[in-house]
């Protein structure tokens, strides 16, 4: 292989049989029928890409992509029904954490045996013992079967094993995210040892965050194929376009934009992303809200936003009889549900205009994203007063997700957006 390259893939497609029932697989397997009793389906098809020494590249894609299967057929658990991978250096995988742990085994065992599956010899296992009992720091649990431990400590003894072997080449899959936040500061802190020390390492992820800080590359896979290569931003740009069905055909993705646009003052609006399915909704049902709309700085209908960007969160709202002074708000929530800000027209002093009956009005709300990136929950609600009584017509709590994707995080909620000067005295 071409020097300076770590791992090359060249033509991969993995095909798999799905039979409708059972019995079509046993007839087949013993040669009783000459029908073809399967349907083919392609995890991935004919991918091509390299991966040079000493860079970390990104694989994104919605579910169902195929950045999985790639790593499983790099890592040799799976074997491609067509075409090439061709790897240059020693591998430490983290797939499927603990997969190989027998149950019986005390934790120090299981150390033992996996880094023997590795490759590593009973001395070479002595010598990274404590650096990764240290890092597990589960106490006195690795003298007690795993069967015993809590899920929480069975995962950080299996990530301590997988990423104390010095490898030359890490693949990780989904498990940056392992055990409580002290946990995980530490494997992200082990993860930019790794990038410090000029490690190729292959990184599969949902957490556009991550992948937008560490890495140098990032491959886009959309239905098993790669869709587009290049820079972070570049990438979850593009990968934003395909969670809500645009490809990356500018003209194409120009005309279904287009058409999102007109969707918003039409009957019965559709939104780009399916409503949280345990939102929780009430309210007399006087006025509604039909759907909701969330879009980035260009326009783009999606959840995901660019900290720092400008977004705008829009609302269609029916009222079903004379309604004034409506009033209308949203709060976004941490994961923990903690109401992180919000606001609503009487906060900010805006005159709403009076409904009647079959009245429709479409509600915007546009703000600047200064949250820490991560994910958010957010509520919206429509409500007034009557006769002096306060009054819910409609209300959707977690009706979506909003993400923010971040490559400089502060502490807190939000960034306040500082500016640092240091300035060097003269010396007396």
């Amino acid at each position: 292989m071409e020097k300076g390259i770590a791992i090359r893939v060249e033509h991969v497609s993995k095909m798999y049989k799905l039979y409708d029932k059972p019995s079509d697989r046993l007839k087949e397997s013993l040669g009783l029928t000459r029908k073809k009793c399967y349907r083919e389906h392609y995890a991935l098809t004919d991918v091509n890409f390299e991966v040079p020494k000493g860079e970390t590249i990104g694989i994104i894609g919605t579910n169902g992509a195929g950045k999985s299967t790639i790593l499983k057929i790099i890592t040799g658990v799976l074997n491609p029904t067509s075409g090439e991978v061709i790897v240059d250096g020693r591998i430490s995988a983290l797939l499927e954490l603990g997969a190989g742990f027998n149950m019986e085994y005390t934790g120090v065992e299981n150390v033992y045996l996996q880094g023997t599956m590795i490759g590593f010899s009973e001395e070479e296992i002595d010598a990274r013992l404590q650096d990764i009992l240290d890092f597990a720091d589960i106490g006195d649990f690795v003298n007690q079967p795993v069967k015993t431990y809590s899920s929480g400590m069975f995962v950080r003894l299996a990530f301590a094993v997988a990423i104390n072997i010095d490898p030359e080449i890490l693949i990780v899959d989904e498990a940056l995210s392992v055990g409580d936040v002290f946990f995980q500061a530490k494997c992200y802190r082990k993860f930019e040892e790794f990038k410090q020390q000029g490690k190729t390492i292959l990184f599969v992820s949902h957490d556009l965050n991550s992948i937008s800080k560490y890495c140098d590359r990032v491959l886009l896979l959309d239905h098993g194929k790669v869709v587009a290569s290049g820079v972070p931003k570049e990438m979850v740009d593009l990968y934003k376009r395909l969670l809500v069905g645009q490809g990356p055909e500018d003209e194409e993705a120009a005309k279904k934009q287009a058409a999102a646009e007109q969707a918003i003052r039409k009957e019965g609006w559709i939104t780009p992303f399916e409503m949280n399915p345990s939102a929780l909704e009430y309210g007399d049902k006087r006025a509604e809200m039909l759907g909701f709309l969330i879009q980035d700085e260009n326009g783009l209908p999606t959840n995901t936003i660019e900290k720092g960007s400008s977004f705008t969160m829009k609302v269609r709202v029916r009222f079903h009889e004379h309604i004034e002074d409506p009033i209308f708000a949203f709060t976004i929530k941490d994961m923990r549900g903690t109401e992180i800000t919000g606001t609503n027209t009487m906060f900010e002093h805006i005159t709403t205009p009076t409904g009647e009956n079959g009245d429709t009005v479409v509600v915007s709300y546009t703000q600047k994203a200064d949250l820490q990136g991560g994910e958010y929950l957010i509520s919206f609600g429509l409500t007034g007063y009557r006769g002096g009584d306060f009054v819910v017509y409609h209300r959707l709590y977690d009706a979506s997700s909003l993400v923010v994707v971040s490559t400089k995080n502060t502490v807190g909620f939000y960034d306040m957006n500082s500016k640092i000067t240091i300035e060097q005295e003269e010396k007396q």
